[in-house]
């Protein structure tokens, strides 16, 4: 198991929110594996590994970052398509009202537009109970 404050790891310390020294310390223990991915995420942002590590745990206690399971991060991905994709459906409806060209009837383009409502629904509830399942 490897520990975060190696000397010399490089990369830069994450900012002091208050003018107040930090003295408290709190050990975390990873296995190789998962050190290797908490130092690239930390040289991603050019940050020391024991940096990167506080930053994303007081972004968390602070809720200012809400994490997200692995099996969830697919129904988040839905929902931003979806998103997208009724954005798209605007705009070919406004095309459509306006006598536009676009090729696509009223009745296509509002089948797309239920498909997708159909989407963010089962995406939302899926989001849902998720956050359910943390309370």
């Amino acid at each position: 198991m490897g520990w975060l404050g190696v000397a010399g790891e490089g990369g830069r310390r994450r900012e002091r929110e208050s003018g107040e020294r930090r003295s408290e310390r709190v050990g975390v223990a990873f296995s190789p594996a998962e050190l290797a991915v908490v130092r690239a995420a930390a040289a991603r942002e050019g940050m020391s590994a024991a940096g990167w590590v506080g930053q994303q745990v007081m972004a968390v206690a602070q809720h200012v970052l809400v994490p997200v399971s692995a099996d969830r991060a697919d129904v988040l991905r839905e929902l931003v398509k979806a998103r997208a994709g009724l954005r798209e459906i605007a705009v070919r409806l406004d095309a459509v009202g306006a006598g536009g060209t676009a090729g696509a009837t009223l009745e296509e383009v509002l089948a797309d537009a239920r498909a997708a409502v159909v989407r963010v629904d089962v995406a939302t509830v899926a989001v849902m109970r998720e956050r359910r399942s943390r309370s």
